[in-house]
């Protein structure tokens, strides 16, 4: 395996955090995401919405997992809950997941949060073997959401913010 790290994102990350987003979402989430969301997808859209939150001044820590010069993966954490982890399917089983997730873990930490949160769809199983493995359990609490005749169903997982990966 080439050199893998996570770092913080920058601008020139955007088009890459979109192509994996994307690339997730019509792969492995597709199976339970709205089909009209999956085939609404846009690359040019996702890019934006990446540099614009990269470039502003919020809370949020953006990070990116690297594997050489490619970007497998990347996470976003805020407050006491880490908002999105995704690695794409090719680079999957490397350790980037568990290093986005110790590295946005710490972060959180250092802003205050001993714990954090993260929700995931129900059908998400990739996810909800991932985060037990981490020390991160589902605590009993649901959320849904209705996106025209399709309710997606989240479960949420919590955990220490004192995470340990290698």
């Amino acid at each position: 395996m080439a050199d893998a790290a996570v770092r913080a994102a920058t601008l020139t990350d955007a088009a890459a955090m979109a192509a994996v987003q994307l690339d997730v979402w019509r792969t492995a989430y597709a199976a339970f995401l709205p089909p009209e969301v999956v085939d609404s997808l846009d690359l040019s859209a996702t890019t934006e919405a990446w540099a614009q939150a990269i470039g502003s001044d919020g809370d949020a820590h953006l990070l990116v997992a690297t594997e050489g010069v490619e970007v497998t993966g990347f996470a976003a954490g805020t407050g006491a809950e880490v908002a999105t982890l995704l690695v794409a399917p090719r680079w999957g089983r490397r350790g980037h997941g568990g290093r986005l997730l110790g590295t946005v873990a710490h972060l959180l930490r250092q802003g205050g949060a001993e714990r954090a949160q993260v929700w995931v769809a129900d059908a998400d199983e990739a996810s909800l073997r991932f985060f037990p493995r981490h020390g991160w359990h589902l605590d009993g609490t649901v959320r849904t959401s209705q996106h025209g005749a399709h309710v997606l169903r989240e479960l949420r997982l919590t955990g220490s913010t004192d995470v340990h990966w290698r």
